[in-house]
């Protein structure tokens, strides 16, 4: 889980953004003040300066406009000028000086500058006064780099006549000393200021980002599917607002998230369990979805068909086939035989559509068809090889009837072997009626089995016991039958039908001089009966389909003998129903084995 630094979260943020604001109004309201402030000890120094120079400027006026001996004159109002500027000198005041018409320095407060008086003035400043009689005024910085203000008025006497000037020189030092100091004050304040704002921000910060380090929390704790937690609601303010709506959000999620997840296992269940096998691929027919029985139809794994291409999974040529244009086809048969099996499987192709109509996907559904083609093919056998058995014993009998209509019946030697003939072609046809018919009937289960309960060695016995009254001197019945009682339930004149059938075919294929044995032995709770003959046998690849209808391993010697080809299915059809197995062993020129299984009755059940 990601963790957000101090540094990068939103707490700090808002420290930060408390200690702009509370800055910001520090300093506009500082620097609003302050420059107020400057401004007014700035006019409070001047007018103290201007209060200063207007005694000088009236003392000075008042001394230039005394009457004086010609003696004592010029000494006399130097003296007295000086005096006049020592007394008004002040702490702001640094310096005064009181210069005549001719730019001679009168008098100076400064003890320091006592060697200028009597010289002339280089002062500009000062000279301009001198010169055009306009007082002047101006802030300057001295070598010593201190802030100085000076002021230079003419000087008049009692007869407005100019006869000198006042030049002050007071430091603005002080001024900005206290501005200096009130800067401080403010500096501290500040530092106060940001220090408890910045205490106040964390308190705040924290009141506000509570409730969103939970809600990120849970957001963490719901993208991990877990929907257990809620979000706790600490006021009726947005952030509460917003965290009843997280709640909310979880809560419909959190159901959102069941039904999705039902859905799944619904969806998971049926394909899963759907005996067609479902393909699911994205617009371009990359598979992204193959179930199990998909993956058995066509031979893949599931796992492996996650992003291939779909064509190349059914074996299709891209070629050939476009993706985009299967769905206007509906459904084609795939072809999967190889040399010895016949294997088929239908594919029905449908897109998916997003709410905009657009393609986004296509599912195809598989099904295998490869039994249905074969009973198919095998409806279409069966009525040709009707057709073709039917047909010739007609066409036989449509011959002798018709050369008996042109005149045979009346030669008395060979009317009766005509009609014996078309007698016998037609008891031919009679079974082979009656045949399909019981095939019909047991295929429709409307032929039901009159079973008891049966000693099966000793109904055996009957059976050849008939066939060997019959038969020719040779061939010869070579019974292996135990000597034990062995109960099954069968309904006898089926099962007579049977082992009829199965003798009369071994008697048939087998040669003259032969031997057909019949055996019978017990297996578990069945009980197995064999007849063997000594005929040609049958080919390996053709043993299982002599119990098909019609099928005959020697079609011309079969129906030389008069046999129907259903009499092996029938037999199966009555073996089957008494729930019993019938199979066939043969070799090429050493004969067949035709076996059955019948189950055999309980022993407690008979004892009782």
């Amino acid at each position: 889980m990601h963790k957000v630094g101090f540094f990068r979260s939103i707490q700090l943020k808002f420290i930060i953004m408390f200690i702009l604001l509370l800055l910001v109004t520090i300093q506009v309201i500082s620097a609003y003040f302050v420059r107020g402030l400057e401004t007014e000890l700035k006019e409070n120094f001047e007018e103290s300066v201007e209060a200063n120079v207007s005694i000088l400027e009236v003392n000075l006026e008042q001394a230039f406009s005394k009457e004086r001996s010609d003696d004592d004159d010029e000494q006399g109002l130097a003296s007295e000028v000086q005096n006049i500027v020592r007394v008004n000198d002040t702490a702001d005041i640094i310096n005064i000086q009181v210069v005549d018409m001719q730019s001679r320095i009168m008098a100076a407060s400064d003890i320091s500058n006592s060697s200028d008086i009597g010289k002339k003035t280089t002062d500009d400043f000062i000279n301009n006064v001198l010169r055009f009689g306009v007082e002047d005024k101006s802030n300057v910085i001295n070598r010593e780099g201190n802030r100085t203000y000076r002021r230079a008025i003419p000087l008049y006497d009692h007869e407005q006549t100019q006869v000198g000037a006042l030049y002050i020189e007071a430091s603005l030092e002080g001024v900005y000393d206290q501005l200096d100091a009130i800067n401080r004050v403010f500096l501290q304040g500040s530092i106060l200021a940001i220090t408890v704002s910045a205490f106040l921000g964390i308190l705040v910060a924290r009141t506000i980002t509570k409730p969103i380090q939970e809600m990120r929390r849970q957001a963490q704790t719901m993208a991990q599917e877990d929907f257990s937690q809620k979000v706790n609601v600490y006021g009726k303010d947005e952030i509460g607002q917003l965290a009843e709506s997280f709640n909310d959000l979880n809560a419909k999620l959190k159901h959102s998230r069941a039904l999705t997840e039902e859905e799944r296992r619904k969806l998971s269940s049926v394909l899963s369990n759907m005996s067609d096998g479902v393909i699911a691929t994205d617009r371009n027919g990359f598979i992204t979805l193959l179930n199990d029985a998909a993956g058995i139809l066509i031979g893949y794994d599931p796992e492996d068909a996650q992003g291939e291409f779909l064509l190349d999974v059914l074996q299709l040529d891209e070629n050939s086939v476009d993706i985009t244009e299967l769905p206007d086809s509906g459904s084609m048969i795939i072809d999967f035989s190889d040399e010895n099996d016949i294997y088929l499987v239908r594919a029905k192709f449908s897109t998916v559509s997003d709410e905009d109509h657009d393609v986004t996907g296509f599912i195809t559904v598989l099904s295998d068809v490869t039994e249905q083609e074969k009973i198919e093919r095998e409806r279409r056998e069966f009525v040709s090889n009707v057709s073709h058995e039917l047909r010739t014993p007609l066409t036989t009998m449509r011959s002798y009837i018709e050369a008996l209509t042109e005149g045979a019946w009346e030669d008395k030697q060979i009317a009766p072997k005509f009609l014996a003939v078309t007698q016998n072609e037609t008891d031919r046809m009679i079974r082979m009626v009656n045949d399909l018919l019981q095939l019909s009937r047991m295929d429709n289960k409307s032929e039901s089995l009159q079973q008891q309960r049966t000693d099966f060695i000793n109904f055996f016995h009957e059976v050849i016991d008939r066939f060997e009254m019959n038969l020719s001197e040779d061939m010869k019945l070579q019974r292996d039958l135990p000597n034990e009682k062995y109960d099954v339930w069968v309904d006898k004149d089926k099962m007579v039908q049977v082992l009829d059938n199965i003798i009369s075919n071994a008697i048939k294929y087998s040669p003259e001089g032969g031997t057909i044995r019949l055996q019978v032995s017990k297996q578990n709770r069945q009980l197995l009966v064999a007849v063997s003959d000594q005929g040609t046998g049958i080919p390996y690849d053709k043993v299982d389909r002599i119990f098909d209808r019609f099928y005959r391993a020697d079609q011309a010697r079969s129906r030389k003998l008069g046999g129907t080809g259903l009499g092996l299915a029938i037999a199966r059809e009555i073996i089957e129903a008494h729930h019993g197995s019938i199979w066939a062993k043969s070799k090429e020129g050493k004969g067949t084995t035709i076996l059955f299984t019948l189950p055999l009755v309980n022993k407690k059940r008979r004892g009782k």
